[in-house]
């Protein structure tokens, strides 16, 4: 395939959370950015003056927009919980491609804690998670520590379906998770 000499905003954003989704950000290389984006790496560093860095903050802040325009927000509607809840399972299920796909917090995560340069980020978009989960929670009469611990557990078993989908090799855990996300989250106070 040629390089092309151009590639719009949203496309290239993909392309870069591809490649980030794939092989985290240690993993991630130059030349693997610059395959995926068909871009030379010259185009990239024009694009991206602060490097391998700014493209990973780049799609980490168009990943934020995205949940919250599309699994945050919709989770405060006027509809009854469970409707929310649902509509929001079917966009976790595509975003992650039924549990094919890695998080992109976990693959921007790393063991260095304090030195990542996506920490606050990271936490913040698990917080605005947490906080979404808890409030539909609170509205089927969980008190606030109980709405945030069923929060937090349910933002827990996402994960944790994720990472065992993808090292088992099978999308069952994911689609478990799909499954009981109502009970877990809402179920009798």
């Amino acid at each position: 395939m040629g390089r092309r000499s151009s590639i719009g905003e949203e496309d290239l954003i993909k392309a870069l959370s591809r490649v980030f989704r794939d092989m985290g950000y240690e993993g991630a290389t130059l030349s693997s950015l610059s395959q995926e984006t068909g871009l030379r790496r010259a185009s990239l560093y024009h694009r991206f003056p602060s490097g391998k860095e700014q493209m990973a903050q780049e799609v980490l802040a168009a990943s934020e927009n995205w949940l919250t325009e599309n699994l945050f927000e919709p989770l405060k509607g006027d509809a009854p919980a469970e409707q929310r809840l649902q509509a929001m399972t079917r966009k976790l299920d595509a975003l992650y491609s039924s549990g094919k796909q890695a998080c992109i917090l976990n693959m921007l995560s790393s063991a260095n804690g304090g030195d990542n340069p996506f920490a606050a980020a990271i936490k913040r978009i698990f917080n605005a998670l947490i906080d979404s989960f808890a409030t539909l929670a609170e509205e089927q009469g969980f008190d606030k520590s109980g709405a945030r611990a069923r929060a937090e557990r349910a933002v827990m078993l996402l994960h944790g379906s994720l990472v065992l989908s993808r090292g088992m090799g099978s999308q069952a855990p994911f689609e478990r998770f799909l499954e009981t996300l109502p009970d877990e989250l809402l179920g009798r106070p």
